[in-house]
């Protein structure tokens, strides 16, 4: 009988297409892919270690599994991923029932340490170097089967003096135009109709490979594949977004009108001392830019609150930029102290509470943006991806191109026939529902 194995994989997109090529891996080996964890003799968690939140989840999920294993339910329990990469010697050594951890630089191992675990049942450590991380091969998309992410590079240079990535991933490394191209076709060949560009900079895509960004040339070749409808790009930092882009994203049709541009705040000082390229003059004039040539464009940014030194004239200059900006989109988080960042020992660190109260306070400057936006979308009629129906609205859900999956909102929707998951569709807003607009398909 073939071994059982499930996977929870926490964190972002890019760690996601990680576990997606683990888990191809694995059932390529003649492995059981299970869908509930619980059920496996054996359990990946592949971790995210970006910030304390992050790596709060990732240990807690950890010791759920553990306590599995204790009970007899499941026989072991493996930790891959960004936190058993940037712990190493430390994950073991806290969590001794653990089975194996294994680093992002030998997650291609993954097959053999298995079977040696079940063979010799000691504990296995296999590290590699960070940058050794494979960016090609098979992949199991575990996303909804009409979108998936394509990663086109891993690693970051930007060195934010807040981020542990570059520590964790090593340097931005851009992958071949060829081998995205044909990935891509591959993905539509399969049914993806919504194409989800990522890396830790997309902007930067082909600095290294190419000597020049070659983003937009990259996004009109995607633009040329049958069976894509939406190409959706994620975290493009504003310093490098240029007017070439900006023309590409404008007159291809498949490029949906949105741009993500963490800005992380707008005080020149902290900014600088965030090791950021981009002051709030520059941003302000990028929005309006994009708003001028891109009818219709919606923009979403995160913001850092609380960062070390961040006084209350310069938070007060952050919550007015956010009124001003009307972001259509925007996420913030409360600045968390990284081990080996720059910033964890800036002098003025901030107390907890304050942090949280500036973040609460960006959040409600925010849903008054929101209740505008989305009172200004009455009457209006979008093209819309259902993404299944809510019994307890009894109301079908989707996203238009407003709206990126697993990070903003839905459009909640009735329908008098019968509609299926990945169907686009025509909806009407007719009136919004706490943050999320409601409406009717009109055929």
């Amino acid at each position: 009988m073939a071994t059982r194995v499930g996977m929870v994989s926490l964190g972002c997109p890019k760690n996601q297409i990680d576990a997606e090529h683990m888990l191809y891996a694995l059932k390529d080996e003649g492995f059981e892919l299970v869908q509930d964890a619980a059920l496996a003799d054996c359990v990946i968690i592949n971790t995210c270690g970006f910030i304390s939140d992050a790596k709060q989840e990732a240990i807690d999920t950890t010791l759920e599994f553990i306590e599995l294993k204790k009970e007899g339910r499941i026989k072991a329990v493996i930790m891959t991923g960004c936190l058993a990469e940037r712990y190493r010697e430390q994950i073991i050594e806290e969590m001794p029932e653990l089975d194996a951890v294994i680093g992002l630089g030998s997650e291609e191992k993954l097959v053999d340490v298995i079977r040696d675990v079940f063979a010799y049942h000691k504990p296995v450590q296999c590290y590699g170097e960070c940058e050794a991380l494979a960016m090609e091969g098979g992949r199991i998309i575990s996303t909804e089967p009409f979108y998936a992410y394509l990663k086109i590079a891993e690693g970051c240079s930007n060195y934010c003096t807040y981020c542990a990535i570059p520590n964790i991933r090593g340097k931005f490394r851009s992958r071949k135009m060829e081998d995205i191209l044909e990935e891509a076709r591959w993905l539509a060949g399969n049914g993806i109709k919504e194409l989800v560009v990522i890396a830790q900079d997309t902007t930067r895509y082909g600095e290294d490979n190419y000597g020049k960004p070659m983003l937009p040339e990259l996004l009109r070749e995607l633009c040329k594949i049958d069976g894509l409808k939406w190409i959706r790009t994620l975290y493009s930092y504003p310093e490098r977004i240029s007017d070439e882009l900006i023309d590409v994203v404008a007159s291809e049709d498949k490029l949906v009108k949105y741009f993500d541009i963490p800005i992380q705040h707008c005080n020149s000082e902290v900014l600088r001392r965030m090791n950021r390229h981009c002051n709030k003059e520059q941003i302000t004039e990028l929005v309006t830019k994009l708003r001028e040539r891109i009818p219709n464009v919606v923009l979403r940014t995160t913001l850092i609150t609380g960062f070390p030194g961040e006084t209350e004239e310069q938070f007060d200059e952050l919550a007015r930029f956010v009124s001003v900006m009307c972001f259509e989109r925007l996420g913030a988080f409360a600045y968390s102290a990284e081990e080996d960042t720059p910033a964890a020992a800036f002098p003025d660190q901030i107390d907890e509470d304050i942090k949280q109260k500036r973040l609460e306070a960006v959040y409600n400057e925010q849903s008054f943006i929101m209740d505008e936006h989305n009172a200004a979308l009455v009457g209006q009629t979008f093209e819309t991806v259902c993404e299944g129906y809510d019994r307890y609205a009894e109301m079908y859900f989707g996203r238009t191109y407003r709206d990126a999956p697993e990070i903003d909102g839905k459009v909640f929707f009735w329908s008098e026939r019968k509609l299926r998951v990945g169907e686009f569709v025509n909806v009407k807003i007719t009136d919004t529902l706490d943050f999320d607009p409601v409406g009717e398909v009109v055929e």
